[in-house]
């Protein structure tokens, strides 16, 4: 399901389909700097047309009282010497090279999410346009746009998570939580998302979880391996209850990725090759 913002930009943008191509532009860029400068730049080149509307629908800016470019945005005493000291690792001609582990700072200091004030205040950071800092916000899924809980769950929906049970295991989440994905518990604590791979599947499925509520200060970000729907529900309330649950495998009897009931081979030390001359073997 699309994230409320983006429906009710396809929305707007299918209220436009039968107006022509320059019509529709020039009603949508006036109310976005993401939009606008990504039509600025199509339409240089001759390719602005009707359909290309559509295919930027899930990368458009809505302006709202807590995301809007007019509102200031600046990084905590405390973070610029963070911001210092990432730019120190590239030439002053490539600080532009920073905006990704800028944008995660920004992310970690903003409760979990990067409004478009935040990315302009990087653009002067790195001196470059502002479209530069936006095309890297909207291509890469770990910049969350909108609001998220302190507590961001994001289940692995990939083939062998799937397999192993992650459907059940969002599905569980939603439930007990009482929202849909994407969206933010009443009390700000909790929302619910989907991430592709995570590079564990030896202990699908499993969830990853992004805690904001200590600001980028306490910023963690943990995996919660080998659920089943009741362990998922314990861990949301451990968090809810401001505890600490142990991060990686939730199998009582598996140790990191290693089977259950310990090693049946390996038990010790590699024996070498009887002769290291292959060829004399």
């Amino acid at each position: 399901m699309l994230p409320p913002a983006a429906r009710l930009a396809a929305r707007r943008l299918l209220g436009l389909a039968s107006a022509s191509a320059s019509e529709a532009a020039g009603r949508r860029v006036a109310s976005s700097p993401i939009a606008s400068a990504g039509y600025s730049a199509a339409a240089s080149r001759g390719s602005v047309s009707s359909t290309r509307p559509f295919s930027t629908a899930l990368n458009y800016h809505l302006d709202s009282p807590e995301n809007k470019p007019d509102m200031k945005w600046e990084f905590s005493q405390a973070n610029m010497k963070k911001v210092n000291e990432i730019l120190s690792h590239y030439p002053s001609n490539y600080k532009q090279s920073g905006i990704i582990p800028l944008l995660d700072l920004a992310q970690q200091q903003h409760g979990g999410w990067v409004p478009v004030a935040a990315m302009d205040a990087i653009a002067k950071i790195v001196e470059v346009a502002p479209i530069r800092v936006y095309e890297v916000a909207t291509f890469y899924t770990m910049f969350n746009r909108t609001k998220v809980g302190k507590y961001h769950l994001l289940v692995c929906g990939t083939t062998p998570c799937m397999i192993r049970g992650s459907r059940e295991i969002e599905e569980t989440l939603l439930e007990h939580l009482g929202v849909k994905r994407n969206e933010v518990t009443s009390d700000g604590l909790f929302s619910v998302g989907e991430m592709e791979c995570m590079g564990c599947c030896v202990n699908a499925p499993m969830i990853a979880v992004a805690d904001y509520s200590k600001g980028s200060e306490g910023y963690t970000y943990n995996y919660y391996e080998d659920l089943t729907p009741k362990r998922v529900v314990e861990i949301v309330e451990m968090l809810r209850r401001g505890e600490t649950p142990p991060r990686g495998t939730q199998h009582p009897e598996r140790k990191n990725c290693g089977p259950a009931g310990g090693n049946t081979t390996l038990h010790g030390e590699p024996k070498p090759p009887p002769c290291r001359d292959l060829d004399a073997c």
